[in-house]
């Protein structure tokens, strides 16, 4: 059920939170540990993966919205040449469609980043825990649970409230890709965050005041989460 576009915070935010979070730490998580290994050419794919974060969100986003496009759209395209009895769907006009496009694009995106910083972690995890766990019997997989994500603990920490405090600024890929639409029937788009209402609110609808009050509350909010933070850290160490 879609949240009311009328709500206090935006029903986009926390879909869009709900739908990225978990790809943007499995993913570069799982990534990581991969390259972690000495596997042929780490190297070139580190680069590889991490090269899409050095783009603009605007490059990003459209390289994603040509590939998205319901007509003449690359992904369209092969779909109704290898599936012909298929109706492709509408991307970035339909739900839940347009948000899988938009969390696609940023995952894509964003995911180096997170994937340099858990493999930086993982490189400082001590060898000799693996060594001894491995002496007393321990499988690949119990020394995953017992070694490498207690270690990443703080570091996965950190990456979950940069992903919601980025989550509260997404406005590029909705903006770019579906303007927030489609609409809902309460008006409204089924796409529009909170950071991209405000900028309806204050530059299309001319309630500059209305956009402030709701910048402060969002600010708000993301200090808040920055304090719990920086309070959970400071328990820790």
């Amino acid at each position: 059920m879609w949240i009311s576009p009328r709500s206090g915070i935006r029903s986009g935010t926390l879909q869009f939170a709900i739908y990225s979070i978990p790809p943007l730490i499995v993913i570069p998580l799982l990534l990581a540990i991969l390259l972690n290994t000495k596997t042929p050419g780490r190297n070139i794919f580190r680069t590889v993966y991490f090269a899409p974060w050095t783009l603009s969100v605007a490059v990003a986003t459209l390289i994603w919205w040509w590939m998205f496009q319901g007509s003449g759209g690359l992904i369209n395209t092969y779909l109704a040449a290898w599936f012909p009895n298929l109706t492709p769907p509408e991307w970035l006009g339909s739900l839940p469609w347009a948000w899988v496009a938009i969390v696609i694009t940023t995952v894509w995106w964003t995911l180096g980043f997170n994937m340099i910083i858990l493999l930086a972690a993982l490189q400082d995890i001590p060898t000799y825990l693996y060594e001894a766990a491995g002496l007393d019997g321990a499988s690949r997989w119990q020394q995953f649970w017992r070694i490498t994500l207690p270690t990443l603990q703080p570091v996965l920490l950190f990456l979950v409230t940069i992903q919601i405090i980025a989550s509260f600024n997404l406005f590029g890929q909705p903006y770019i890709m579906t303007r927030g639409g489609p609409g809902l029937p309460g008006g409204g788009g089924a796409t529009e965050p909170v950071m991209l209402h405000i900028y309806n609110v204050s530059f299309a609808s001319y309630r500059q005041g209305m956009g402030a009050a709701m910048s402060f509350l969002v600010a708000a909010i993301m200090i808040i989460v920055s304090y719990l933070n920086f309070r959970f850290f400071r328990q820790r160490d």
